[in-house]
């Protein structure tokens, strides 16, 4: 059967979140200074990435709450033992200086129009709806969306499959009818295609190496890719 529908991962897949994570917590240091343990501006934002990158595994896993992991994340990079009201009081810090920085690639909007007559879309993101729903309409594209689902809400994250199942309930589509498009090649695409669904790799920055995925490097690349309607015919055809 045909996709009707895609599905859309927010972060790093239509948004720019790591230069705007990177932009924003560089302005927010030069506000705070530097702390201690850092002998560079850039060695402090590399760690925060990877910090980034552990307590929202830790979250997607269960192990946290989404201010929990928010809170340690502030707590390891500084280094201190923070009350929560402290620790969230640098975190909103830093939001003012990262959301000043928010951008769509420049490939959205452009394949949001291509696909908009032919399929329906909507959003899973590993996030909460405040903070993902807020950021789509101060983008400017809300509206392109007829869902937006978010893990905080769900109880459950990508890559389980009831995650991506809870938001084909909300298009009221089967998963085979669904494609899902994102930058991670084992939350995203792998954990698409083991829900049923269509998953599609967006490889930015040509990482490459897997080939049992559909893989793009582009948005450009998305509508070409849904309309041969072979289930994407043989995997990586655009890398």
């Amino acid at each position: 059967m045909a996709i009707r529908a895609v599905l859309w991962d927010i972060d790093d897949t239509i948004f720019d979140y790591t230069s705007a994570d990177r932009v924003g917590m560089r302005q927010h240091l030069r506000t705070e200074g530097l702390p201690n343990g850092y002998d560079s501006v850039g060695q402090a934002l590399d760690a925060w990435r990877e910090l980034t990158e552990l307590h929202w595994a830790r979250f997607a896993g269960g192990e946290t709450d989404f201010l929990g992991q928010r809170r340690d994340r502030v707590r390891d990079f500084l280094g201190t033992p923070l009350s929560d009201a402290d620790a969230d009081a640098w975190f909103d810090r830093h939001v003012t200086h990262y959301e000043a920085a928010w951008s769509l690639f420049p490939d959205t909007v452009p394949v949001l129009d291509l696909l908009a007559d032919d399929y329906r879309h909507a959003v899973l993101s590993n996030s909460s709806i405040h903070n993902q729903d807020r950021k789509l309409r101060v983008l400017g594209v809300r509206d392109r969306f007829e869902a937006v689902v978010c893990s905080v809400e769900l109880g459950v994250s990508k890559p389980e499959a009831r995650a991506f199942h809870a938001a084909c309930d909300e298009l009221a589509l089967a998963p085979h009818e669904v494609a899902y498009v994102g930058d991670h090649p084992d939350i995203d695409a792998q954990g698409a295609v083991a829900a049923g669904l269509a998953g599609i790799w967006l490889d930015r920055t040509g990482l490459g190496g897997r080939p049992e995925l559909a893989r793009i490097t582009g948005l450009a690349q998305l509508p070409g890719l849904l309309r041969g309607d072979t289930r994407f015919g043989v995997p990586d055809t655009f890398g």
